[in-house]
């Protein structure tokens, strides 16, 4: 018999997999995720500060639900990692096909077309830039 129950396993293989750079995820966000990808792809590999300047100014929808999820990424970083905003950087970017939602629009001759209003599950990990000898790498 073997030791040790099948949750303890999953216990031990999730504690080994946990993502330990800091991050944050929003899920079911009524955003499209082709949409989301053309922000995200603007700030990936950004500084924080860069990246919530180009949030801040940017004139899509996107960018407004990804700058909360940056700055609640950043405060996951100072708060339970004990990390300065300052050295953080955008490392990587998901935006993933959430459920879609399915609605009916009437048409003429009793027809009905489809509307789908699609969600998406966006993730956002940061990471800390490394100093060697005073310049950034």
């Amino acid at each position: 018999m073997a030791k040790g129950s099948r949750s303890q396993f999953k216990q031990e293989r999730n504690e080994k997999n946990r993502e330990t750079r800091p991050h944050a995820t929003v899920k079911f966000v009524r955003l499209s995720d082709t949409k989301a990808r053309i922000v995200l792809e603007q700030i990936k590999g950004k500084d924080v500060g860069a990246a919530l300047a180009l949030l801040t100014y940017s004139p899509r929808y996107a960018a407004t639900v990804i700058k909360k999820l940056l700055l609640s990424a950043v405060a996951n970083a100072e708060n339970n990692l004990n990390i300065d905003a300052k050295d953080l950087y955008v490392a990587e970017v998901f935006a993933n096909q959430g459920p879609t939602l399915k609605r009916i629009r009437p048409r003429a001759k009793g027809m009905a077309y489809r509307i789908n209003k699609r969600t998406s599950h966006l993730s956002l990990i940061l990471n800390k830039r490394r100093h060697i000898n005073g310049a950034e790498s």
